[in-house]
This record gives structure tokens, C-alpha cells and sequence, in this order.
């Protein structure tokens, strides 16, 4: 399993990316524990985005005895996650690209832009649930 990857998944997964500490271990051994997959996921995307550092490349920060996603995490974390149409590539270093320079903005698909809004929404339901499971 890959510390870095599962952390920045980890902290997507709640309310403005932030986590407690006791949060986000007990996430981590969840998925620690989960079995071969998670760990297999974590490596390969961890591969494309080589030398990874979360703190020194500021893709998430401390606050408040806890860490929060940053923009930047976000957007290296999408850049992991991001399906390649052609065959893999060699691996890029461990910076945020930077979008192509044309005069017209890439737009999504009305597919995939709704399957984004589908699990961003699943992704707060499921917060909005650990939230009112620990306050009881």
C-alpha cells in the first residue's frame, strides 16, 4: 500500500479535505487491511507520479491536529487517477502539469461530467454519514 496515494484518497473523501488525525489512521488501517487490491491501486497510481511528497510539494497541509487536501493535491491526485488512452507511458515527475495553452478550453464530456457530479455527491453523502456516525 502506498502511504502517500491513500492519504490524498483518504482526504478527498471529506468535508473541504480536511481530517483529524484518530480520522484519518482508523481510514488508513481500514484500508490497510482491505486486501490485496487497494494495494495494487496505490502502487499504480503511485508509479505515475513518481517521488511523491505531500508535504514538501504542498499537496496537503497541517491543521488544527490534522491535515487537509490542498487545490494542488487535488489536482495531482485527478492527474494520477486519469485514464490513459494510449499505452503507459514513461512516468512524469511528481508536478502538476500544466494544461495545454489554446484558445478554446477542453471541455468534458456530458458523460463524464456527470459521473464526476454522481461520485462527488457520493463522496459527500458517504461524509455527511461518518460525520453524524461519530457524533452519536
Amino acid at each position: 500500500m502506498n502511504f502517500q496515494v491513500t492519504v490524498l484518497k483518504i482526504l478527498v473523501s471529506y468535508p473541504d479535505g480536511f481530517a483529524v488525525m484518530a480520522e484519518l489512521k482508523r481510514d488508513m488501517a481500514i484500508l490497510a487491511t482491505s486486501g490485496r487490491d487497494w494495494a495494487e491501486r496505490t502502487k499504480r497510481l503511485a508509479s505515475r507520479v513518481p517521488g511523491l511528497d505531500l508535504f514538501s510539494q504542498g499537496l496537503v497541509e497541517r491543521l488544527n491536529g490534522g491535515w487537509r487536501i490542498t487545490e494542488k493535491g487535488r489536482d495531482v491526485l485527478e492527474f494520477m487517477e486519469a485514464r490513459r488512452s494510449e499505452p503507459e507511458a514513461q512516468p512524469v515527475e511528481a508536478t502538476v502539469p500544466e494544461p495545454p495553452k489554446s484558445a478554446t478550453p477542453l471541455l468534458r464530456s456530458p458523460a463524464e461530467a456527470g459521473r464526476r457530479r454522481r461520485e462527488r455527491r457520493q463522496r459527500r453523502r458517504a461524509a455527511r454519514e461518518r460525520v453524524r456516525a461519530n457524533a452519536s
